[in-house]
Parts: C-alpha cells; sequence; structure tokens
C-alpha cells in the first residue's frame, strides 16, 4: 500500500481484544512495508557500520605505504558512501509510508466504528477521549509501527558488526561482543517507571482535552449563567497537572539518554586503554585499532533505536489500548450469534457526519437515497409505543433524558439485545445499513451545524420531494436567511452564505430551526424530532407546528415535545411514563382527564393539581344540584 492509494478499500477487520494485540494486527496487515522498510535499514545501518572498516584498510594502508590498497580502499567508501545515501533516503521513504498507512487504517477503522455507533458512541465513551483516540493517538500508533521495522533493522546491524569485530579482531571484538549488548539493556529496568510516568501524563491529558471540549460546548450556558471563570479555573488546574506530569515523565526519559550516552562513553575508553595496550605489546595493529575504535563510535547510531522502540512502545500502548477500546464496542442485536458491529444495524441522525450517509459538507454526497425501506407503523417493544404509519404523533415523557433514549431507540439504538424497534414488523436491526437510516432520521435536542455554506449544509441524502424553499419556509427561516444575509458582504444568493463551525454565529432557536430544515429535506419515511422548538419563541412555534404538519402530511413523524402548541397539532398524543405508554389520546382531551399528563405539560405543582383537582370536583357537584 503506497499513500497515493489511500484510502484503503477495506481496513479490514481489527483484534481489538486489546492494546498489543491490537499493534500485532496493524505490523501484520502492513507486512510488505516492514519488509521494504527493513531491507532499505539494514542497507543503511550496514553500510554507515562498514565505514569504520574503510576507514580502518586506509590508515593501515597508509602505515604500510601501500598506493594499491589505498586506492582499493578509496572505491570501497565510494560505494560505501553510495549505499548509505540510497539506504538513508529509501528507509525514510519506506517508514513515513508505513506511518501514514497505518494512521490512515486506525482512522478508517474509528470512521467507520462511529459510521455503526453514530450518535450511541459519545454516550458509550466521552467525547474527549474519542477526539484523543482520533488525533494524537493515531499518529503515536503510526509511530510504534513504523519504528519497528527500523528497530530490527538496527538489532540485526549490531549483531553483524559484532560477529564481524570477533572475526577481525578477536581481542577487541570480545570486549565490544559483550559490552555492546550490555548498553542495549541497561535501561530495561528504568522503563516500567518510565511507561508508569507516560501513562500518567497522558491521562491527565485526556482528562484536560475531555474537560476543554466540555466547556466550549457548553461555552454559550456557561456565560449565561456567569460560570466561564469557575470552569477555567477548573481547566488551569487541569492543565498544570498536566504540565507537572510531563516535567516528571520528561525526566526519566532525559534519565535514560544519558545513560544512553554515557554507556557507549565509557564502552570507548575502555576499548581504547585496552586497545592502545594490545598495540603497545604489537598484537593488533594502528589500523585495526582505529577500525574498532571508530565501530564503537558508529554503533551508538543504530543503538539510539534501542531507546526510540522504547518509547515507541510506551507511548502507543496505551494509545492502543484507547483505540481498541473504542473499536470495540459492540450494537446490540436481536440475531442471536450475530457480531454487534454488523453493519446491517441502522438509525441515523441528520448532525452525524459518519453516520452512514453521505455528510453534508461533502461535495460528492449526490443527494442518493438507498433502496426502498419497509413501510408501515413504528412500534417499541419496551414501552407499547405507536407511531401509525402516515400520521403525527407527539409522544410526552416527563423525564428528559428517558425521552432522549427512547428517541435513540427509535431510530434503531437498542440499549440491550432484544428491544429493537420493529418498522412495518420488521426490527430495525435486521436491515442493511443504509435502509435502516434512510427509512427512519432521528434529530436530537443538540444538533451539529457543520461549517460551509447553506446549500452545502442542505445538500444530503434525501428522496427529492421535498425542496429546499420548502423545508426551510416549514421551518420558519426566513428571519435565520435575513441575519446570514446581513453578515455576509459576498453572499448574493442566501444559499451561498456560509455558516460558521456549529453555527456559533447563530442563536440557539436558529441553529436549531436551520437543523429542522436539513432533517424536513431529507424526507425520511420516519422522522423522530426531540424538542425541535426548545429554544424558539412561542409564535415562532406555533407556526412552525403548522408548517411540520402540512409538509410531512401523509409521513410518519414522532416528535418529544411538551409544548402545548406541538400537541395541539398532532394527530396522536401518547404519554409515556416510567418507561411504559400511560395514556393514549389528543392533546385538548388528556389535558383535563390525565393528570399526570396535565403535570408535565403544564409544569403544574403537586399543590396546583390538588387545587385544581378540589375545584373540579367543587364544580361537578355544582352541577348536580342544579340539576336537582
Amino acid at each position: 500500500m503506497q499513500i497515493q492509494d489511500l484510502p484503503y478499500p477495506d481496513p479490514g477487520v481489527p483484534d481489538a481484544r486489546s492494546g498489543p494485540r491490537f499493534l500485532w494486527w496493524l505490523g501484520r496487515n502492513q507486512l510488505g512495508g516492514q519488509v521494504k522498510s527493513l531491507a532499505w535499514g539494514l542497507l543503511h545501518f550496514v553500510a554507515v557500520s562498514a565505514l569504520p572498516f574503510c576507514v580502518g584498510f586506509a590508515v593501515q594502508a597508509v602505515v604500510d605505504r601501500s598506493g594499491r590498497r589505498l586506492a582499493l580502499t578509496g572505491g570501497l567508501l565510494l560505494l560505501v558512501g553510495v549505499c548509505v545515501a540510497l539506504g538513508d533516503t529509501f528507509l525514510h521513504r519506506a517508514a513515513v509510508t508505513n506511518w501514514i498507512t497505518a494512521a490512515a487504517r486506525v482512522q478508517q477503522l474509528l470512521a467507520r466504528k462511529a459510521a455503526v455507533l453514530g450518535s450511541a458512541l459519545t454516550r458509550r465513551v466521552a467525547a474527549g477521549e474519542v477526539v484523543a483516540v482520533s488525533t494524537g493517538d493515531v499518529e503515536k500508533i503510526g509511530w510504534f509501527v513504523e519504528a519497528v521495522s527500523r528497530f530490527t533493522a538496527a538489532a540485526t546491524t549490531v549483531v553483524i558488526v559484532c560477529v564481524a569485530l570477533l572475526v577481525y579482531q578477536p581481542a577487541l571484538g570480545v570486549v565490544v561482543a559483550v559490552g555492546l549488548p550490555l548498553l542495549a539493556v541497561a535501561v530495561l529496568p528504568l522503563l516500567p517507571r518510565a511507561t508508569r510516568r507516560a501513562d500518567v501524563q497522558r491521562e491527565k491529558a485526556g482528562r484536560a482535552t475531555e474537560l476543554a471540549s466540555d466547556t466550549v460546548a457548553g461555552l454559550r450556558v456557561l456565560r449565561g449563567i456567569g460560570g466561564e471563570e469557575l470552569f477555567l479555573d477548573r481547566y488551569r488546574r487541569a492543565s498544570q497537572e498536566v504540565r507537572h506530569a510531563a516535567v516528571r515523565s520528561a525526566r526519566m526519559w532525559s534519565l535514560i539518554s544519558a545513560i544512553q550516552v554515557l554507556l557507549p562513553g565509557l564502552l570507548l575508553i575502555a576499548v581504547v586503554w585496552y586497545g592502545v595496550h594490545l598495540a603497545r605489546q604489537g598484537r593488533i595493529t594502528i589500523g585495526e585499532l582505529v577500525t574498532v575504535y571508530s565501530s564503537v563510535m558508529v554503533l551508538t547510531y543504530p543503538l539510539r533505536h534501542f531507546e526510540e522502540i522504547a518509547m515507541a512502545y510506551s507511548f502507543s500502548r496505551p494509545s492502543a489500548k484507547r483505540a481498541a477500546r473504542v473499536l470495540s464496542l459492540e450494537r446490540a442485536t436481536d440475531s442471536e450469534g450475530a457480531r454487534q458491529d454488523d453493519p446491517g444495524t441502522g438509525g441515523a441522525r441528520p448532525d452525524d457526519p459518519d453516520s452512514g450517509g453521505a455528510r453534508p459538507d461533502d461535495p460528492d454526497s449526490g443527494g442518493a437515497r438507498p433502496r426502498e425501506a419497509p413501510a408501515g407503523d413504528l412500534y417499541d417493544p419496551a414501552t407499547g409505543l405507536l407511531a401509525p404509519a402516515g400520521r403525527l404523533t407527539a409522544v410526552v415523557c416527563g423525564d428528559p433524558d428517558a425521552a432522549g433514549l427512547l428517541a435513540e431507540r427509535l431510530g434503531g439504538h437498542p440499549a440491550e439485545p432484544g428491544t429493537s424497534v420493529l418498522l412495518g414488523g420488521v426490527p430495525l436491526d435486521e436491515l442493511p445499513l443504509d435502509t435502516a437510516r434512510a427509512a427512519v432520521l432521528v434529530q436530537d435536542k443538540d444538533p451539529v451545524l457543520l461549517s460551509g455554506s447553506l446549500r452545502e449544509l442542505l445538500d444530503v441524502p434525501a428522496s427529492g420531494a421535498v425542496t429546499a424553499r420548502d423545508a426551510l419556509a416549514a421551518a420558519q427561516c426566513a428571519d435565520v436567511l435575513e441575519a446570514l444575509a446581513q453578515g455576509s458582504l459576498n453572499a448574493e444568493d442566501p444559499m451561498d452564505i456560509r455558516i460558521t463551525e456549529r453555527g456559533r454565529s447563530l442563536s440557539g432557536g436558529q441553529r436549531q430551526r436551520l437543523a429542522l430544515a436539513r432533517s424536513l429535506v431529507t424526507d425520511p419515511e420516519v422522522l423522530v424530532l426531540d424538542e425541535p422548538t426548545s429554544a424558539v419563541d412561542s409564535h415562532t412555534e406555533a407556526r412552525i407546528a403548522e408548517g411540520l404538519r402540512a409538509l410531512r402530511q401523509g409521513r410518519t413523524t414522532v416528535v418529544f415535545t411538551s409544548s402545548p402548541l406541538l400537541l395541539d397539532r398532532a394527530e396522536r398524543v401518547v404519554l409515556v411514563h416510567e418507561g411504559e405508554v400511560a395514556a393514549i389520546g389528543v392533546h385538548r382531551e388528556l389535558v383535563h382527564t390525565e393528570p399526570r399528563y396535565r403535570a408535565v405539560v403544564t409544569r403544574e405543582t403537586d399543590e396546583e393539581a390538588a387545587l385544581n383537582g378540589a375545584l373540579e370536583e367543587l364544580n361537578a357537584l355544582e352541577e348536580i344540584e342544579e340539576t336537582a
């Protein structure tokens, strides 16, 4: 695999049982690149290690006044120099290719897992951890996978040079052959402590990243309540903890680096002292002494790769563990023995860029829809909720968190096996991924707007039956377009106006209406909306309710809301209480006959409910008396 061939047609099925197993799986899947890097590494390191022998031959040729041997040595030096240059060039090329392709494979695996899990991913893994895995951790994993081949080449070169020195000059070769392995393993006792300190640093850095992500996501709310300084102080403390941990980790690694410099120096001193002693006795020549001395000096270069592989593994092991944890996340299915990350599970969000459809800002999305999904009623066996086909059903749930989980389940994200939602009598989990996600679309209460033009925002997989103009009108986005036009100097067409990342320049209500328009454009068989008008004023909300009902005529729509304006326009209202359907009817009927419904919709307190009950009883008695 070359860089120009990326992305992979199929990144494969990873071994995510543990971090080391995942690293091993990555290495095996780029065996060709590893072998190529090993071959070029051997050429480079062996050529570099051959230079001292050439220098020794040249020195001895000068001592012996042999012009012929000096000329031969010069030619040999030229050949070795060419090998060094070629080996270094292509080793670097192969190493970078291995690094990038390994990182790209991990990123594709993470993107595929995000597409399968959809919005369920951030419910099971913190958003900060997902960011850390998909950015810094990917680089560290690629570093280790790439460094393995270079380390193997370096270790092989050390063995070759030790054997060559034993053959070339046994007396000094023994000293080098004994000393070099000791140099290689001298730092091993320090590696566990260095690894632990590095793990602590990364753990604290992950917490700081998560805290920063959560703070930025809730910045508008924090400013509203004056809590930004509190969170800023928390982030400062977390940042200082990261700094202290990084300093402690750096001290350990600097000690390891110092040992890697000190011990080769001591070995050089021993070689020189013993070599001079042998030369004075006439047991070795000057050229042999220079050769052995130069070899020990040059071998410090491949020996540095022993320290690098230790650092690479230390940093990549927790990164691989986190990546394996994300990749091992599974979705529940109703099919016994089926893989839970089977692409044949569905339910999508319009604000999830990796949820299986085309990205709203992807110019290649094309707006194509998958094959036809089954039509019929939407039924949740866990709660008994039934949304009849072609009707607008409003769901009232006193617990917002429970409402969000129910909306997720309707979108094909069951909390546990055996609780899959049925569409037309068919479990969503049994449908192919693209079919299920075309059938049911979920918009949660905090939709995300990607940066780009309004045209790109609304360029999503759709049936084509609903135009962008109709969707914007139904979502009451006229004032939003006007506000965007006022803030844009170049765009003549409102559809070309650019929206900042996450729509930060818009108010909460404006973002909510644009997200609703995006959902309406898709025109899915079933549309699930979770509090779509919670940030909108009552007049606009009433118009949205009318527009939503008119535009979705004949389509199944489920709206989770407690707004009387939306509930009054619904054809069917369902009260879900403590995880079960408690009442079914229409708004004006339930508000008078169902106290639990009235308490949620009107925000009625217990005292007010008791007073209203007493008044109703009093009115009933008065009517009886009048009748009598």
